[in-house]
């Protein structure tokens, strides 16, 4: 198997846990699993508030992600706030009911990385964040300077 089929693989079954994890949440607090992701991303990515954000760093249709925000917003757990500067942009905001959710959902983020991270040792962990920092330029500048591998 090559190195690439690993790391696809790789990602997708951390991803895997990860949402099998988070549906623990999702069942207690009786939610489908794109709301929980919603909540989820909103409480993690301050500044980015929107539903195109959630679409586009997450990587979920529209459709889902139109429909979890109006779920969300009838259970009481999220607001929709237009921008004050332009009309069309509308951000999204938990409110205080979704305090509870948002700490199980700490809880699991923290369980996760103790699961996938097991066993490593301080170094390794600096070298796994100095890996993926320049994983990650390397990809944003391949993707700036449109280069197509």
């Amino acid at each position: 198997m090559s190195h690439t089929t690993e790391l696809f693989m790789g990602m997708r079954s951390l991803f895997r846990l990860y949402d099998k994890m988070l549906k623990r949440v999702c069942t207690e607090y009786d939610l489908t699993v794109i709301e929980g992701d919603i909540i989820s991303f909103l409480q993690n990515n301050p500044g980015k508030d929107t539903a195109v954000d959630i679409v586009e760093l997450r990587m979920l249709s529209k459709g889902a992600v139109s429909k979890g925000v109006d779920a969300l917003i009838r259970k009481g757990l999220l607001e929709r706030i237009p921008d004050t500067k332009d009309r069309r942009r509308i951000h999204l905001k938990l409110n205080r009911q979704a305090e509870p959710v948002m700490e199980s959902i700490n809880e699991v983020r923290q369980d996760f990385l103790n699961i996938v991270l097991e066993g490593f040792t301080k170094e390794e962990l600096k070298m796994y964040d100095q890996f993926f920092d320049r994983l990650f330029h390397n990809i944003e500048n391949a993707l700036e300077r449109g280069k197509t591998l």
